[in-house]
């Protein structure tokens, strides 16, 4: 299929989805353009810029399927230009009455850019289709386990208590904000490209501004009110916004990555009889979708990076900014769609062992109370002192302390009947509560917005 292994037969289930690939397809692609030229047409047509009949003959033969590639490629080498291949080939299609008024005015980026807005309109939606199936999975998950007590983690070791619905519900939390970004971001993304050469419209004057206004209508796009030729921001938001969703995504593997392992064995990817973990220890479960979530992950942030480094762009026109977008773009749509589906697999199918979580947290005796009982002692001893005091009882390499109730007993500053005091009440703390409010809010949002990107 292609010379990089991402497009191989073998791996590119790996590196896109079969929807996101389908937009960037070079037909699809082709496709998108004509259609922008067919929506210029029709404007210009409108306001008197051309006739007619010449905008009724193109959009009749901008088909892509009509194209010869190996043509178009030619061209487009022979001239050095980026759309004089395109152009050519559909005047080819055409009556000899219209051929001259194809691509009337137009500049490479009006094509393109344009392209991207209908583009990231289309992957917006798949994006916000996905994101809403994991953060309700998600919130299941929260629900489900509002009161699964675990230990909470600093730096990789066993703090004090957490459920694992708070840890659920921290996900979902993420999620319900990319939401946000996304319903907030989508006026500033979807906006069409019509400035001509430098960006004044000069080709179009005194019509630019109605043309504009006119060819973004014929598109279902806003009109972005100026030309934003070396202005890339817009991009580099969206960008931005899809490596944030896949670090959130990477964020989850992660997480069961590390709660897969045989020696906590608190989560699991689910698997089929036919998952091979190792070809060589049969006996391993590899948890492959969390890991590779944190590869996707990486690449998009690389892809984004350089949709940054656009912003910096010359003058009125500077190629290098968008040309490195035609890459950068859909390497970031393509591999988030595949950490999208890899999110709604592993958080739907997520195994959960209550009952290893709370032997987990056992195994240290009642050391997880050592914040609670720090509590108990700040205001008697204050704070500093109560702290040191717990640490000389805990010094790490010192004899290990499971029972630090007794041990704080022992020293004479508190009594058994006020440390029992002191560890009442919730074990997790206010981890409940704070799932309750994330699911209430979670829910309340999802009952008054579509379900289809806004």
């Amino acid at each position: 299929m292609g010379s990089r292994l991402t497009d191989s037969r073998q791996y590119a289930h790996l590196w896109g989805t079969p929807e996101m690939a389908e937009l960037f397809d070079e037909r699809a692609r082709l496709q998108g353009w004509l259609d922008v030229l067919v929506a210029l047409a029709a404007a210009q047509a409108e306001l008197g810029i051309i006739p007619a009949a010449a905008a009724t003959q193109i959009a009749e033969h901008a088909r892509s399927e009509h194209l010869d590639l190996e043509r178009v490629a030619e061209q487009t080498r022979l001239t050095g230009h980026s759309t004089l291949g395109l152009i050519r080939e559909l005047q080819q299609l055409l009556p000899t009455s219209a051929r001259e008024y194809v691509y009337y005015g137009a500049t490479v980026q009006d094509v393109t850019d344009t392209w991207f807005a209908l583009v990231i309109r289309r992957v917006g939606s798949l994006v916000w289709r996905d994101l809403r199936e994991i953060e309700l999975a998600l919130l299941d998950l929260a629900t489900e386990h509002r009161d699964t007590v675990m230990a909470g983690r600093t730096h990789g070791q066993i703090g004090s208590p957490i459920t694992f619905g708070f840890k659920a519900a921290s996900w979902a939390d993420e999620v319900r904000r990319h939401l946000d970004r996304l319903r907030e971001g989508r006026g500033r993304w979807l906006v069409g490209q019509l400035a001509g050469g430098v960006g004044v419209l000069g080709f179009f004057e005194p019509q630019g501004l109605a043309l504009r206004a006119a060819f973004c209508r014929e598109l279902g796009l806003d009109d972005p009110g100026s030309s934003w030729l070396t202005a890339r921001d817009r991009l580099a938001e969206f960008a931005g916004v899809l490596s944030m969703v896949c670090g959130t995504l990477a964020r989850i593997g992660n997480e069961v990555y590390e709660l897969q392992r045989p020696e906590i064995a608190e989560l699991g990817e689910a698997t089929t009889s036919a998952t091979v973990g190792s070809i060589t220890m049969p006996h391993k479960r590899n948890p492959e979708a969390s890991e590779h979530l944190d590869t996707l992950a990486r690449l998009v942030r690389a892809n984004a990076a350089v949709l940054v480094e656009g912003m910096v762009a010359a003058h009125e026109r500077d190629g290098r900014s968008w040309k490195a977008e035609w890459v950068a773009l859909p390497e970031v749509c393509l591999l988030s769609g595949v950490a999208l589906r890899l999110g709604r697999e592993l958080t739907r199918g997520l195994v959960v062992d209550a009952a290893a979580m709370r032997a987990n947290l056992d195994r240290i005796g009642d050391q997880w109370a050592s914040e609670r009982l720090l509590a108990g002692l700040a205001p008697r001893l204050g704070k500093h002192a109560a702290h040191q005091l717990l640490h000389d009882l805990l010094t790490p390499g010192a004899t290990r302390v499971q029972q630090v109730v007794d041990a704080v007993v022992a020293t004479g500053r508190a009594t058994e009947a006020e440390c029992r005091t002191w560890l009442g009440g919730p074990v997790a703390g206010a981890s409940g509560a704070m799932v309750d409010q994330v699911v209430q809010r979670a829910h309340a949002c999802r009952a008054i917005e579509p379900e289809t990107w806004p």
